[in-house]
């Protein structure tokens, strides 16, 4: 496990937030959104990279390197991110990674330079059909000062400041049709209170298509009897409450992101869990969430809102 790299300087940062990257102000909390790449903030890619490492280590996962940069977000055409930048605080609260699909290029090799590419195999009709209608999203993370449960007062809005600027990229490009990435559980996580959330993920997020497929799935050994037994009807919202009443007597709770997105649109499919070994070994289910179906109350709140204001 590497040393940390020490943070930029606060004078770095704010020096290279220029206006041509501000996206928005964030609905609330008063904090704002940039979109910059390594090209054009180095430093600032750089403390996104420090961050990362730094929230993904105590979540129980991370590279172990100093600093969370990889090629995907250091290539030619690499990686957008975005952030939410407190400027009382003169932090960045969170932030994402993002690729348009249509931009991911092609190795030498023949392999689509994404970083989901390294998890699961992409079916013709994925790459032909979705792929350049996709965003894809990576490396969510939220300051660890900013997480619940640290500042009731700087968490609760982190999330959804985020989200604020997911919808900000879909106003931009109008031609995108879906969100698409992964969700991680960490090595922690209540391996009972994993099976069930799995089942259920599973069970309503299912891939009727077999758009992608695990190079190394994850082994999940699954009582199906007793997992039926718990959720016998294929109503939502019931087995939602089933859901997460399991998971507290188990200690645990369905971790935020994961919930955020269950919120999100109710044709969100998922396609398995494989491990990163990249990663601290941590699993990842791969998502992909059709924007056309979100929630009326997340358009209005994340993407009606910028379109207002631009």
């Amino acid at each position: 496990m590497e040393k940390l790299i020490d943070p930029v300087p606060v004078h770095v940062i704010e020096s290279e937030l220029t206006p041509d990257k501000f996206v928005r102000k964030t609905n609330y909390g008063n904090n704002d959104i940039y979109i910059f790449n390594h090209h054009n903030a180095p430093y600032l890619t750089l403390e996104v990279g420090r961050l990362r490492e730094l929230t993904f280590r105590k979540a129980g996962g991370g590279t172990g390197k100093s600093c969370d940069l990889d090629n995907f977000d250091l290539q030619d055409i690499p990686y957008n991110q975005l952030i939410v930048w407190s400027p009382e605080d003169k932090v960045i609260v969170g932030g994402y990674r993002f690729l348009i699909g249509k931009k991911a290029s092609i190795d030498e090799l023949g392999n689509i330079r994404m970083a989901t590419y390294k998890l699961f195999n992409f079916s013709d009709k994925f790459i032909k059909e979705y792929l350049p209608y996709t965003i894809e999203l990576g490396r969510s993370f939220v300051h660890p000062d900013y997480q619940s449960g640290q500042s009731s007062r700087k968490s609760i809005f982190a999330l959804d400041n985020l989200w604020d600027g997911l919808g900000a990229i879909v106003v931009e490009n109008p031609d995108m049709h879906y969100f698409f990435g992964k969700v991680t559980m960490y090595t922690h996580y209540n391996k009972e209170a994993r099976n069930i959330l799995l089942y259920f993920i599973n069970k309503h997020f299912p891939d009727p298509d077999n758009l992608l497929t695990l190079i190394e799935p994850l082994e999940l050994n699954f009582n199906v009897p007793e997992l039926e037994k718990l959720f016998p009807s294929n109503d939502y919202t019931e087995n939602k409450r089933i859901l997460n009443s399991e998971l507290r007597k188990l200690g645990e709770n369905v971790p935020p992101l994961i919930n955020a997105y269950m919120n999100l649109s109710p044709s969100m499919r998922t396609f398995g869990t494989s491990l990163n070994h990249e990663f601290g070994d941590v699993e990842e289910t791969a998502i992909l969430i059709d924007i056309r179906d979100i929630y009326k109350s997340k358009i209005d709140r994340h993407i009606n809102t910028y379109r207002r204001n631009n």
